[in-house]
């Protein structure tokens, strides 16, 4: 793969612990909230896959340095590559080993335990949701917010996404809603939850794991976990008004039926919500419904090879630009002032959405193709 940092080296974003025959992989960017590196995932990629055949190791951990999980993939830095001519094709390989590392983590059959201690958005999500545990604790802050980058939620979000409760999923990727880590529990992001001044001890317990028994792992995450309090505000405690919105077959029906709630209740996370949809990408709100909606009935492997062609189009920019002008406004220049093109929803019309669901049409492109595997690492739950 083309580096889109042609001076990095992967030695140390990403170090390795060995505890017996637990390895503990860290994100180790801290000063870049541990973005995603071409590098990173690819020496992700290279650990994961030997790990999946080494029996020496049983249970891998994954977590980040300092105050945040990871923020995502390095997109502004890698945006503004491509639009220095070196194509978007050096994109779409980063994509394609991100989304591939993110099908390997999901149908591993060894047990992966992520420690969700602040920052999880996007590819952050991709390396952790992906895995059989998920903890989430006092500090974590989760969001996908690529609808404000002219973006879509990806790396398998409309995977996980579409399967959470209702239709919470479409409000999440649309809205770019931010969860805390008692939110992520009860939705079902996370499978555990533990006080951040507890990880630590988590950590060494499950460092003295011999074993990938689903049964013993989450035993030993038991001990440490509790069930947190939703608070008052929490958008889960609003649970019928989102059914009721979110459901709609339209961004445009959706935002109409917000308007509507709060012009009756005068409800600040209704007039709040309509806030975040207004200001995000037209085009990337309605890629990103289409998605989720297509995301329920496929598997994680469908879904990523869903998400390559939509991201590749997105690249390419033949529709819209608006990848490159959020990246500019929110990542680069920072000026949050995205102008979008087209501007309206009404101009986004549905054969430009059907565009970003087919192939390229480029003889040098290739689908998304993954590996055959033989077991879901997220379906395991049965053998629990």
């Amino acid at each position: 793969m083309a580096s889109l940092h042609p001076g990095s080296t992967d030695s140390d974003q990403v170090l390795v612990e060995a505890n017996g025959s637990t390895r503990t992989l860290i994100l180790n960017r801290p000063k870049k909230l541990n973005a995603l590196s071409p590098a990173m995932i690819k020496k992700l990629l290279r650990l994961f896959t030997a790990y999946g055949k080494d029996d020496g190791v049983k249970l891998l951990i994954m977590k980040g340095k300092g105050r945040a999980f990871c923020a995502g993939g390095d997109g502004g830095e890698g945006s503004l590559t491509i639009l220095n001519d070196e194509g978007w094709k050096v994109g779409a390989d980063f994509f394609r080993n991100q989304y591939l590392l993110n099908y390997i983590i999901a149908t591993s059959t060894k047990p992966q335990v992520s420690l969700l201690s602040g920052i999880v958005m996007g590819g952050g999500a991709g390396v952790s949701l992906h895995g059989r545990f998920r903890v989430a604790t006092d500090k974590t802050i989760f969001a996908m917010p690529e609808t404000a980058l002219g973006l879509f939620p990806d790396v398998g979000a409309s995977y996980f996404l579409s399967r959470l409760p209702g239709f919470y999923g479409e409000y999440v990727a649309l809205a770019g809603a931010r969860l805390d880590g008692a939110e992520m529990l009860a939705c079902g992001l996370a499978t555990h939850f533990v006080h951040s001044n507890r990880l630590l001890l988590l950590e060494e317990s499950l460092k003295k794991v011999d074993t990938s028994s689903l049964f013993v792992v989450c035993g030993i995450i038991d001990q440490f976990a509790e069930h947190p309090s939703l608070k008052q505000n929490s958008s889960l405690n609003r649970m019928e008004i989102i059914d009721k919105c979110f459901s709609k077959r339209t961004v445009e029906e959706i935002i109409s039926a917000l308007e509507l709630v709060a012009s009756n209740l005068a409800d600040e996370w209704a007039v709040a919500t309509i806030e975040s949809l207004n200001k995000a990408s037209p085009t990337s709100l309605k890629i990103s419904l289409r998605s989720i909606r297509e995301g329920r009935t496929q598997t994680i492997g469908e879904c990523l090879h869903r998400e390559y062609r939509m991201v590749c189009h997105a690249l390419r920019g033949d529709f819209s630009k608006d990848y490159f002008e959020g990246c500019r406004a929110i990542l680069v220049d920072k000026d949050q002032n995205p102008k979008w093109r087209p501007p309206r929803l009404e101009q986004v019309h549905d054969d430009a959405i059907e565009y970003y669901f087919s192939r390229i049409d480029d003889r040098q492109w290739e689908d998304l193709n993954l590996p055959t595997r033989h077991s879901h690492g997220r379906n395991i739950e049965s053998k629990l």
